[in-house]
């Protein structure tokens, strides 16, 4: 069942496509999705930019494993090359549906026409190296502003607003979106040519050459409309809302308030490794890259139908058996899929339309998939790229990160479970007949082809650099899949590298789109303010400045990829969270929980409106539900603050009493919740299960005790009152 043709008909028509096939087999969830805005090409246009693509994957493997480059030319480079084959493969406009509404023919000759300008900046890189290169210590700053700086910039801002007006057929080019990938190969061309001599050294001064200020500009912008293409408005318009704020924040009062600092100065800087070329970028061009041809490699093996073909023989049967499919394979892709709106395409053209038929309503079985989906970003080992970004952030290695991940996981993983386990059981819904699921015993003869990620966590405790771990992990995906149904050969391979490439295009994108707001936080210094101002809440209650940091985090990763949302959360409230005294690995977790978690935060949640478009359930009823469902990861941040047991600091006594308490008050709070716990519960019980929930989550010893002791009462009257649930179908909730 594809996952680019997700399924928003009726119970009937589901039931009559699962008929034609008793047994339940998942097939396609390795295929590349296809968003509406990319190109299909065929023919020479097509091999010239699956070429592309190939080469761009691996230019990455050599220069990471054999032939390093210098820093910063290794990231423009990145930069640049995602911009080319970005704007080659994601159109600017609609597409016109059959030949209707095309655009006129002038449209065409006005984008030739901008592409004279375009090459005459791009030929002015190359006189401006030969004059250095002939022993000139600068270039002329007329030379700079009038033969490069400005045609660069106008045709980059004409080339952007013209491409918004073409309408084509998917399979077709158009001269605009050539234009801009001449200007990014302008603009990375000025920079890699100032950026290798001594001037780099000058870039935030008055000494700066005025050509890395527009080179910056035209990069800036490049990058902003592609990520507008591949991610939507959302950051978009934070990262113009930041630049906005620098040149208007001399003007503003109170703490937002800063000296101001010049068009010049500021876009000199922006491009280095304190803005676009820093954190981000950093982690985005060496481990994300690595990893995301790491998950190709595996899409190419079919490893994805394994996972999800695993997840129904091991949890297909229980009651609300697609349900929990959709936890246990949405938790395997996760580690192979590195954002929640795609997880929840991969695995929930699949398992939604089976929750249906077993009896969930649209919207819950679309706000499971929304939830679990979501969870995928934070089970170790690879927990999306956010990880990665945290342990380049904080120095603290990546083994450390994933190991401290552990435990939140589990009760995040665990909460959805119970909460589907108690819908289910207080519905009366069944699981899936022996014969609709694959045979257990013949999946596990093929469970070597989990031996990618095994080796994987192998050579990163062995350690193993993440950069080599990946590539042997990498390499042997590629040797694993001989000895299975899916071989890889050369043509599998190149497939692989070309899907990378392709699927490496919009976190690249957000990576450096987020560069921009980051460049703006350091530069003019509104961070430490807003380190300041939370400093004043923790003096009045250090809850209160949780609960503060918890909203700011969720409002700036709304409508955001993981990746994007974490990378500026990290930059304005993880440094005001530790001046607080936070430790730095509870406040960067802390901040990468909600995060993560605002992919299902209403009014403006990617996972529950993917799931809504396939359940075909509203959106914003589907994000409540997803919200309520994954109420765990609400509260499951503030215990690290609380009880640092929780991520893995501690005696071995400690995290064990913390993770069990923790695991038994997560079971109690989904009951409550569901109003379900061996049978229906009253109001005033569903009260009292929540305070022995929040006092086993809390994770101290006195409130341990206290809430072991509810949670034993309670299992003891609710199995004398209902008999242990045995006639759990037969019953049903006060709130049913």
């Amino acid at each position: 069942m594809s996952p680019t043709t997700p399924q928003t008909s009726d119970d009937l028509k589901d039931d009559v496509q699962l008929a034609s096939s008793p047994i339940v087999v998942a097939e396609g969830v390795d295929e590349d999705i296809v968003e509406s805005n990319r190109r299909l090409f065929t023919g020479w246009q097509f091999f010239l930019f699956a070429g592309l693509a190939i080469a761009y994957s691996s230019f990455h493997l050599v220069s990471l494993n054999v032939y390093p480059m210098e820093t910063w030319s290794f990231r423009i480079v990145h930069i640049a090359g995602a911009l080319i084959l970005g704007y080659g493969l994601f159109a600017g406009a609609q597409f016109a549906e059959d030949g209707q509404n095309a655009s006129p023919a002038w449209l065409t000759w006005v984008g030739y026409v901008l592409l004279i300008p375009a090459l005459y900046a791009l030929a002015q890189v190359f006189l401006m190296q030969q004059t250095l290169s002939g022993g000139a210590m600068r270039i002329d700053p007329i030379v700079e502003t009038w033969h490069y700086g400005y045609p660069l910039i106008a045709t980059t801002v004409a080339a952007i607003v013209l491409s918004w007006f073409f309408r084509q057929a998917r399979g077709s080019f158009n001269p605009a979106d050539l234009v801009l990938m001449v200007c990014a190969l302008a603009s990375a061309g000025y920079l890699l040519i100032m950026y290798n001599t001594p001037l780099r050294a000058s870039t935030g001064t008055s000494f700066a050459p005025i050509g890395i200020s527009w080179a910056a500009i035209a990069g800036s912008l490049l990058i902003l409309e592609l990520t507008r293409r591949v991610a939507g408005l959302a950051l978009v318009i934070i990262s113009l809302i930041f630049l906005t704020y620098v040149f208007a924040g001399p003007y503003l009062p109170g703490f937002l308030g800063y000296p101001g600092l010049s068009m010049q100065r500021f876009f000199s800087q922006l491009y280095t490794d304190a803005g676009v070329l820093g954190p981000t970028i950093a982690v985005s061009s060496t481990y994300i890259i690595l990893f995301i041809i790491f998950a190709a490699f595996l899409q190419a093996s079919k490893v994805g139908d394994y996972f999800v073909n695993f997840a129904f023989a091991a949890a297909g049967r229980a009651r609300g058996g697609p349900a929990k499919v959709s936890i246990f394979a949405s938790g395997l892709m996760g580690m192979i899929n590195g954002t929640s709106a795609g997880n929840v395409v991969s695995t929930g053209s699949l398992t939604i339309p089976l929750m249906k038929k077993v009896g969930y309503p649209a919207r819950s079985a679309g706000a499971i998939e929304a939830a679990a989906s979501t969870g995928g970003q934070i089970m170790p080992p690879i927990m999306g790229a956010g990880a990665f970004i945290m342990a380049e952030v904080t120095g603290i290695p990546y083994t450390d990160i994933a190991i401290a991940a552990l435990i939140p996981a589990i009760l995040y993983f665990a909460s959805i479970y119970f909460m589907v386990d108690f819908e289910a059981a207080r519905k009366g819904m069944r699981g899936m007949r022996k014969d609709e699921i694959p045979r257990f015993t013949k999946l596990a003869k093929q469970a070597y082809l989990f031996a990618p990620i095994i080796i994987l966590i192998a050579a990163l405790f062995m350690g193993y650099s993440v950069i080599r771990a990946g590539t042997l992990a990498t390499a042997s995906a590629a040797v694993v899949s001989w000895i299975s149904p899916n071989k890889m050969g050369v043509t599998a391979i190149l497939k692989a590298l070309q899907l990378a490439g392709t699927m490496a295009i919009q976190i690249i994108a957000v990576c450096a789109c987020a560069g921009l707001i980051v460049g703006v936080i350091s530069l003019t210094g509104v961070g430490a303010r807003f380190s300041s101002l939370l400093l004043g809440l923790a003096g009045v209650s250090q809850l209160l400045a949780l609960i503060f940091a918890m909203l700011i985090s969720i409002l700036l990763g709304m409508g955001m990829p993981t990746t994007a949302a974490y990378a500026v959360a990290a930059s304005v409230v993880a440094p005001g969270l530790i001046n607080i005294g936070i430790e730095p690995l509870i406040a960067h977790f802390f901040v990468f929980y909600f995060a993560v978690v605002s992919a299902i935060t209403p009014p403006v949640a990617l996972a529950s409106y993917a799931a809504a478009g396939i359940s075909g359930d509203n959106p914003m009823g589907t994000s409540v539900a997803s919200f309520k469902i994954g109420l765990a990861a609400f509260i499951v941040p503030f215990m690290f603050f609380y009880s640092p047991a929780m991520l893995m600091e501690g005696s071995a006594i400690q995290i064990l009493r913390v993770g069990v308490t923790a695991t038994l008050g997560i079971i109690l709070l989904s009951g409550m919740v569901q109003a379900w716990f061996f049978g229906p519960v009253s109001v005033l019980k569903r009260v009292i299960m929540l305070v022995g929930a929040m006092c086993m989550i809390y994770g101290g010893i006195y409130t341990d005790i206290v809430g072991l002791a509810i949670g034993a009462g309670l299992v003891i009257i609710q199995r004398k009152q209902f008999g242990g649930g045995k006639s759990a179908d037969n019953v049903q909730s006060p709130a049913s």
